[in-house]
């Protein structure tokens, strides 16, 4: 139950975050809207996480897999650059979240 609370979480956070990207600085009323939306979903189901995971392991998934997510759209979708940097970038934020689980952060 934990881990599909998160991972709507993170879902709804990213869609937001995506959003905000087409608000043009909250000066678009929809993309506007879809960002608060997304957030407060966010921060919600996050919040009924919180009640079975650990914070260390619900923020590491959260953080880590929202910012390769956000990092991917960005690349794929929104024109991004995608070099070997970035890409590698994102595989090292991966990593770390894989490590902090394996590691005991439960």
């Amino acid at each position: 139950m934990g881990y599909g609370l998160l991972a709507a979480a993170i879902a709804a956070e990213v869609a937001g975050t995506t959003a905000m990207k087409y608000s043009e600085g909250f000066s678009r009323l929809w993309p506007s809207l879809i960002t608060v939306a997304g957030y407060l979903i966010a921060f919600t189901l996050l919040a009924q996480t919180l009640k079975t995971l650990s914070v260390g392991t619900a923020y590491a998934i959260w953080a880590g897999t929202g910012t390769a997510a956000v990092a991917a759209i960005g690349m794929l979708f929104m024109g991004e650059s995608a070099g070997l940097v970035k890409i590698s970038g994102i595989a090292l934020v991966i990593a770390g979240v894989v490590v902090l689980n394996l590691g005991g952060a439960h």
